[in-house]
Formats: C-alpha cells, sequence, structure tokens
C-alpha cells in the first residue's frame, strides 16, 4: 500500500536533487558572466587610468596642463558612461539568470499538487 507513494517520493525527491542540481550550474553560470564583466570594465578603466597617468607624467607646460584637464574630464565621463553600462549588462544577466530559473520551477508546482493528492488519498485510505 506505502509500496506507490514510497515510489512516487523517491522520484519527487530525484527530480529535486536533479532540479537543484541545474539551478546551482544556472548560479554560477550566472556569477560567471558577472565576474567576467567586472573583470573587463576593471581592465577598459586601469588602462585608461594608465594612459592618463602616463600623460600626466610627460605634461611640463601650462599648454600640455589645460590638454591634462580636457583628457581627464573625457577619462571620467567615459569611465561613467562605462559604469553604467556594466551596470545594465548586471542587472540584463541577473535577469536571465532568474528567468531561467523560473522556467525551471514551473513544472515542479505541477509534480508538488500530484504528490500531495497522492498523499491526501493515501491518509483517507489508510484512516479507513
Amino acid at each position: 500500500m506505502t509500496k506507490p507513494f514510497d515510489s512516487q517520493m523517491f522520484a519527487y525527491a530525484r527530480q529535486f536533487a536533479d532540479n537543484a542540481f541545474k539551478a546551482q550550474a544556472l548560479v554560477f553560470k550566472g556569477l560567471e558572466q558577472t565576474v567576467g564583466l567586472q573583470l573587463a570594465a576593471l581592465e577598459q578603466h586601469s588602462h585608461a587610468a594608465a594612459d592618463f597617468l602616463l600623460t600626466a607624467g610627460e605634461a611640463r607646460d601650462p599648454e600640455a596642463l589645460r590638454g591634462l584637464w580636457d583628457k581627464g574630464v573625457a577619462l571620467s565621463r567615459a569611465q561613467a558612461e562605462q559604469g553604467v553600462a556594466l551596470s545594465q549588462n548586471l542587472v540584463a544577466v541577473g535577469r536571465q539568470t532568474v528567468e531561467s530559473l523560473g522556467a525551471m520551477v514551473q513544472p515542479l508546482t505541477a509534480a508538488n499538487d500530484a504528490v500531495a493528492a497522492n498523499a491526501a488519498a493515501g491518509r483517507k485510505a489508510a484512516a479507513r
């Protein structure tokens, strides 16, 4: 009498473990993309800052200092734009990860309902 219920519970537990593994893989993939985007942005920022410092080290006269000011403003504007683009990309990666996780959860609700119905039927049969 409990064998069908046990087999269903085992199948449900196996499905849960498989889905947990898939969810973990999706989260790790999202984290990997996030770290990759952040490292690329850090690399771009460091190269731009190094170029600016190199130019600043070569400035010797007032004209070069004025050009350095313009270059500094352009550098800060470019880095702000890159920061905004990075945050948009990070939000897109997060949204993609959440949508993938949501799509994976939908079949589980049907399995939960089936197990709950069988458990209720098993309780009614055991009460008789």
